[in-house]
């Protein structure tokens, strides 16, 4: 019997152990502070300049010319390629000059003859002029040498005026760029005949730049010159531009029937390129201290449209009540609940609670320090 008693000893003993060694372990495990859960956080934007209808457009720059030639000719040498920054005054093609440079050798031998004719008439005049004064012949014949020098010096400067003309034509085989911009495009090639003032070139001068947006014909009434804009290039959304509109178009498009605007940036855009697709939003006074924020940071409890605010301090979230007062396709739109200063949770909404700690990072994954 003590034996037993012994072993029941051991057994029980043994058995405190292992439940104070489990006890202990699953103490150290709850004790465990939880990693941070990444979560994307933005700022609220502010709706008074998202809250008018979009208009997708394409940059441009402020002036674009249709460069080409002032006489025709065959294009002798292209100079430029699509995309090239030239400089004012660069030649940018050539026109083989052989036809205007015997024009000008033309034109000189015809100054040439009108000159040796003014030449025979002036000393016509002065011999009738001395027989005159010898009173060898009547003022009539007189009168006819007088006329005859006039003309013969009218030929003259005839025949210069030409030969200036040709001359000037001549410097016209090369076509220069009037500013300095980019080409953005080119219609013509070596060996091309172009007729005077075909489209060669087409030059983006250097300076403002633009969005080109088409408005219909049922809104564009609420528009004027001068209203604020705020553009967004498609390719770096998010990134908002003040501007104005510049230009309404006075005449409809045949085909689509939309009208042509022009949204002029306040400021230099030097990561803009011609071409890239761009959003215009028109300032509105209806949103004025609105916030808009991603429908994805919308979150709903008991009836309540709620967003989760991050504590800058604390990395903490919390969750708060927001007044929503319309959908649209760029985000919600809040009137109440929201500053543009405060941090907000934009995805994984439902998987947090109340006094989570998150590790903020943005759209690129980069770590946010708030």
């Amino acid at each position: 019997m003590s034996a037993t008693v012994h072993i029941a000893k051991l057994a029980a003993a043994a058995l405190l152990v292992a439940t104070a060694f489990n006890l202990s372990g699953c103490n150290t495990h709850a004790a465990a502070p939880e990693t941070p859960r990444f979560a994307l956080v933005a700022h609220p934007q502010g709706a008074d300049a998202t809250h008018a209808e979009v208009y997708s457009g394409d940059v441009h720059a402020r002036y674009e010319s249709q460069l080409g030639f002032r006489v025709a000719g065959k294009i002798r040498a292209r100079l430029v390629d699509v995309g090239n920054h030239v400089e004012a005054g660069q030649a940018l093609a050539e026109l083989d000059p052989l036809d205007l440079k015997l024009q000008v050798a033309s034109a000189q031998a015809t100054v040439s003859s009108a000159q040796a004719a003014r030449d025979l008439a002036q000393s016509e005049h002065d011999r009738y002029h001395a027989l005159l004064d010898k009173h060898f012949i009547s003022q009539t014949q007189f009168d006819t040498q007088v006329n005859t020098l006039k003309a013969a010096q009218a030929q003259v400067a005839l025949a210069q005026a030409a030969l200036a003309v040709a001359r000037n034509q001549a410097e016209y085989t090369t076509l220069r760029a009037d500013h300095a911009g980019i080409i953005t495009s080119l219609s013509a090639e070596t060996g091309q005949v172009v007729s005077a003032g075909q489209n060669v070139a087409m030059l983006a001068r250097d300076g403002a730049i633009e969005v080109e947006i088409a408005v219909p014909e049922n809104r564009v009434g609420d528009y004027r010159v001068g209203a604020p804009a705020v553009l967004e290039a498609w390719a770096d959304a998010g990134k908002h531009m003040s501007g104005h509109l510049r230009e309404i178009a006075p005449e409809a498009d045949r085909v689509t029937r939309t009208y042509r605007v022009r949204v002029s940036l306040d400021g230099q855009a030097p990561d803009l390129k011609l071409g890239q697709t761009a959003r215009v939003y028109f300032a509105s006074a209806d949103a004025a201290g609105q916030q808009i924020i991603p429908l994805s940071a919308l979150y709903e409890r008991t009836g309540q449209a709620a967003v989760w605010v991050v504590d800058a301090r604390t990395h903490q979230v919390h969750l708060t009540p927001v007044d929503v007062a319309a959908y649209q396709e760029q985000g919600v739109v809040v009137s109440a609940g929201v500053e543009p200063t405060q941090w907000i949770v934009t995805a994984g909404v439902h998987k947090l609670r109340d006094g989570d700690t998150i590790a903020p990072v943005d759209a690129a994954n980069r770590p946010v320090i708030l």
